[in-house]
């Protein structure tokens, strides 16, 4: 079975077919909807085959759905019908779980994404447990993303940035207890001081975990 896997990012959005080497991508940004996505995503991959499609979707996805308008794209993406409009089944998650499945080597692992926003989620013995952790109120009634996203690398400078993310991962470690934590997202590698319970992902293990989600070997 070939399988689509979409990638929606505040920045890009990114696509790669299990049987194909090279992702493609299109722009993302505050414009972007579920419609535009679909129609940029067809004219994307005119020449490419397959039976199903993962979605990583940046915000909270419940039943296999969006939850909430994203926060960082344009409106509709909640009751959209991606499966009729892409004419194939499609699962959806949360795009830093989605990461997260594709990073994990079992146990205990958190996971968090540094781009555009904060993205985070655990895998617990194989379980995927998508959590909105950037959202939650870390200091002067601004949230975890409002520092370690890219607006707050914007405002604070990297310096700063990279020990506000530092604190962050402390914090997150002694609420979670992972036996290892692995940081993702277009801004991991800017970090140059790592302890050794924390790995830098790839942003290509989000296509890795779009895969996992049809595959009967793996939780979801």
């Amino acid at each position: 079975m070939n399988i689509l896997t979409v990638d929606v990012g505040g920045q890009n959005v990114k696509v790669l077919a299990s049987n194909e080497t090279e992702p493609r991508k299109m722009p993302s940004g505050r414009s972007l909807t579920a419609s535009t996505m679909v129609e940029g995503l067809k004219a994307l991959t005119p020449d490419w085959t397959y039976e199903v499609v993962s979605i990583g979707y940046p915000g909270q996805v419940v039943h296999n759905m969006p939850a909430h308008e994203p926060v960082n794209l344009g409106r509709g993406w909640v009751a959209f019908d991606y499966a009729a409009a892409l004419e194939r089944p499609t699962k959806i998650i949360n795009d830093a779980a989605m990461q997260a499945f594709g990073s994990y080597e079992g146990g205990r692992m958190l996971f968090i994404g540094l781009g555009t926003g904060l993205g985070t989620a655990m895998i617990l013995e194989g379980v995927v447990e998508p959590m909105e952790l950037g959202h939650l109120p870390y200091k002067k009634r601004l949230s975890y993303e409002d520092y370690v996203g890219r607006r707050g690398m914007k405002r604070l400078g990297k310096k700063a940035w990279r020990q506000e993310v530092l604190t962050v991962i402390d914090i997150f470690r002694a609420a979670l207890q992972p036996e290892y934590i692995v940081l993702g997202g277009g801004n991991a590698k800017l970090m140059n001081e790592l302890s050794p319970d924390v790995r830098l992902g790839a942003n290509a293990n989000a296509f890795i975990g779009g895969f996992r989600l049809w595959d009967p070997h793996f939780s979801q």
